[in-house]
């Protein structure tokens, strides 16, 4: 494993840190109900810590995430060997009582004294921030510090480049967490906020490397082709891993594993990282494929399901997923997508179903147009034989269940 230092404390992190929304199972059960494999968990996160990852992220709001992590690492004896990082849920505060009430929850969950990498949740905006010191949140955190609750500050960002430049002028922020990929290096804080925060000192966390895993499995056929052309024994994610690796502003490159094999292919990526490893031919195939990819992804949509629960049940991210495939690989396959998401399951999800209440753009924190968007994927895929699927699916799901 490769280390960077954090030039605030002297912290050694591992490039590549492991990411906690989805341990070991589909994203929707994870994230929500917390329903893990624990055994599979286990092995994982001990693993990961064996080949040399101590950052671990999560978060309040990744339901059951804290509560197994930290469980995992207090029976193997391995709490003072790892980095933790968690993130207190402003959506969900609404009082300045609110940071304690959270803070002692993480505590409580991860079965730990002290936090070390501690976030702001989805800070998007000076406005946010304006609230929180009102409530004396530069007060609040001076004195976790003091007392060794809170070793580093900082905030994960979903939300309009200006804004993030503003937030880094607006404290003596530790850290920052940002969405950074290749297939838009402009989007969000984007590789100008990257640069502007490395620039302060600060050590930046990645998030989405590989925009949700649709940078392996959803790349277009020319798209994997121009990669191959360039250098067959490349896999598709380790050139997403390899472009943040490459630059030196970046300091842990987050990934949610969630098999062994899948942990071990990173590990191995991560075991090559250095600032500048890229040749120039190998730039120019990431060049070649960021257009090849955009030209053919039509929502920017990571599957980080803050968009759920919809009231009217739409599976939001399901519907994005089936319509990128549609585009990026084929209609059939995007149908086949659109069925199996929204129909297999004993409450459809299908985006015809959306009222259009708006709840949903409300935390996105890719700020789509969704439900503009799900008009657009009912128009694609809700014909006369999506009818058909929908009266005779749903049958065969109960049958099999019985």
């Amino acid at each position: 494993m490769k280390y960077k230092i954090n030039p605030r404390n002297g912290d050694k992190l591992s490039v590549l840190g492991y990411g906690c929304m989805r341990f070991a199972g589909d994203s929707i059960v994870t994230s929500f109900t917390g329903r893990f494999d624990e055994k599979k968990v286990e092995k994982l996160i001990a693993s990961a810590v064996e080949q040399g990852i101590n950052y671990f992220d999560t978060a309040y709001v990744y339901t059951g995430s804290e509560e197994i992590l930290g469980s995992v690492l207090k029976k193997h004896a391995l709490r003072d060997q790892v980095y933790l990082a968690t993130k207190m849920p402003l959506i969900m505060c609404r009082k300045a009582e609110d940071l304690d009430k959270f803070f002692d929850k993480h505590l409580e969950h991860l079965q730990t004294d002290h936090i070390d990498y501690y976030l702001l949740h989805m800070l998007t905006d000076m406005k946010t921030w304006e609230t929180l010191c009102s409530w004396g949140i530069r007060e609040w955190v001076e004195e976790k510090k003091r007392t060794g609750q809170i070793r580093n500050f900082g905030f994960s960002f979903h939300g309009a480049q200006s804004e993030f430049l503003s937030l880094l002028d607006a404290y003596d922020w530790d850290f920052c967490q940002i969405q950074y990929n290749y297939s838009d290096e402009n989007y969000q804080a984007g590789v100008t906020g990257l640069k502007a925060a490395a620039a302060k000192g600060m050590p930046v966390m990645i998030m989405e490397p590989l925009l949700g895993g649709k940078l392996t499995k959803s790349l277009p056929k020319a798209a994997v082709e121009r990669y191959r052309r360039t250098n067959p024994d490349i896999s598709p994610a380790a050139w997403g891993f390899r472009w943040l690796y490459n630059q030196p502003e970046v300091t842990v490159v987050l990934s949610g594993m969630n098999e062994q094999e899948q942990l071990d292919d990173n590990v191995r990526i991560a075991e090559t990282a250095a600032p500048g490893m890229l040749t120039e031919a190998e730039q120019e195939a990431i060049r070649d494929v960021r257009e090849i990819f955009k030209a053919s992804y039509k929502v920017h949509c990571t599957g980080c399901h803050y968009c759920t629960p919809c009231p009217a049940g739409v599976d939001i991210p399901a519907c994005f997923t089936a319509y990128n495939t549609r585009y990026s690989i084929s209609k059939s396959q995007g149908m086949i997508q659109y069925y199996m998401g929204t129909l297999m399951s004993d409450k459809p999800g299908y985006a015809g179903l959306c009222r259009e209440c708006g709840k949903c753009e409300q935390h996105c924190p890719q700020s789509l147009p969704i439900r503009q968007n799900l008009k657009a994927v009912a128009k694609e895929f809700e014909g006369p034989l999506f009818k058909c699927a929908k009266a005779v699916l749903p049958f065969f799901v109960r049958k099999k269940r019985t």
